[in-house]
């Protein structure tokens, strides 16, 4: 922590190296504002290992860079949660109120910031977390967890702006990358998925201070052994809620393997733990595009879209979508819906 604090405040080119070897620390938090005119880097060349005493994370993070403007994380080193040691203590399932576990590298309100070639392995919570941040890049990422491993992101993404996660492969136990509400440019290239829960914005509506979500890209990426594809999840109504919107949605040549429920709109997803009410989800979802949607699937129904009888779906696009199932034909079901198909369409889809 002295060595961060002495680069950040060098007043001119500054890096932290972590050298070869293995260093157990707990949570540790890298706080800015840094005075030299370029990013600061940090060089994690060795490996970083999470001391496994939860009492020593008196918040859901373990090493965390905080209200800096330009900052460089890379070096081919290992940041090792050792989540399993810790994932027994997670109740997320069956308690909506579960405490969140410690994600692995948070970056909280980072402006400029860049992390790449970095390797994560099981962490207690999520992988690398981006919330209230702008004008992230993360690259080359090796993220690895048990499909089994629980509410393991590979990325999670919320509040920021411009993030773009690249040329990266996740195999953990929940989303490889999840987006969920105040995301707003965000481009998901080239990324491996699998095993996992698939590629997903949201879940959007669970809590009463969301923000829209806009302008989201996912393309050229291959989806393996996962037991969702690309997703778009909204809890349904909560009256404590003040409705959203999500628009500008793309998802494009994506290659799936043996994928459970390729292709999902859900807007009556409610999730493991959770209390729901049946009442339509009052988030507005729009202008969605799937293009080049093509591979194999485990399950029949290769494409679910169900949208809102409150605000039904406006404007998506199915392009070119090639499904073919594994054990059989596949089907595709959609209501609440406007929906509008070209190309080649396996299954056929009819709201």
């Amino acid at each position: 922590m002295k060595a961060f604090r002495a680069a950040c405040d060098h007043p001119g080119k500054a890096r932290l190296v972590v050298p070869q070897g293995t260093f157990a620390v707990s949570q540790v938090m890298f706080s800015g504002p840094c005075a030299g005119p370029g990013p600061m880097v940090v060089q994690i060349s060795g490996t970083v290992m999470a001391v496994s005493d939860v009492s020593m994370y008196p918040s859901p993070e373990w090493l965390i860079f905080t209200d800096i403007d330009g900052l460089v994380i890379l070096g081919g080193g290992t940041v090792n949660g050792q989540g399993e040691k810790i994932w027994k203590y997670n109740d997320c399932a069956d308690n909506s109120n579960c405490a969140r576990l410690s994600s692995s590298i948070v970056l909280q309100n980072v402006t400029n910031g860049s992390i790449r070639r970095i390797t994560s392995l099981n962490p207690m919570g999520f992988h690398f977390f981006v919330t209230d941040s702008k004008k992230i890049r993360l690259q080359r990422l090796n993220i690895k967890a048990p499909a089994d491993s629980p509410n393991t992101d590979g990325v999670h993404i919320s509040d920021s702006d411009e993030v773009s996660v690249s040329r990266s492969v996740i195999s953990t136990g929940d989303d490889c990358v999840g987006i969920l509400q105040g995301s707003t440019r965000i481009q998901i290239n080239k990324v491996h998925c699998g095993p996992g829960h698939g590629i997903s914005i949201g879940s959007l509506g669970k809590h009463a201070d969301e923000d829209d979500v806009r302008g989201v890209q996912v393309k050229n990426c291959t989806i393996r052994d996962t037991t969702n594809g690309i997703r778009i999840k909204t809890f349904p109504y909560k009256p404590e809620i003040v409705p959203i919107k999500a628009s500008g949605l793309l998802f494009e040549d994506i290659l799936m393997e043996d994928v459970r429920n390729p292709i999902i709109i859900d807007q009556e997803y409610c999730g493991r733990g959770h209390s729901c009410v049946n009442a339509p989800s009052k988030i507005e979802l729009s202008d969605i595009h799937f293009y080049n949607i093509r591979g194999s699937t485990l399950t029949p129904e290769a494409i679910s879209i169900k949208c809102s009888s409150a605000v039904p779906c406006n404007n998506v696009y199915l392009s070119d979508i090639n499904l073919t199932g594994i054990n059989g034909p596949t089907t595709g079901l959609c209501v609440n819906a406007n929906i509008n198909t070209a190309g080649v369409q396996i299954p056929p889809v009819h709201c």
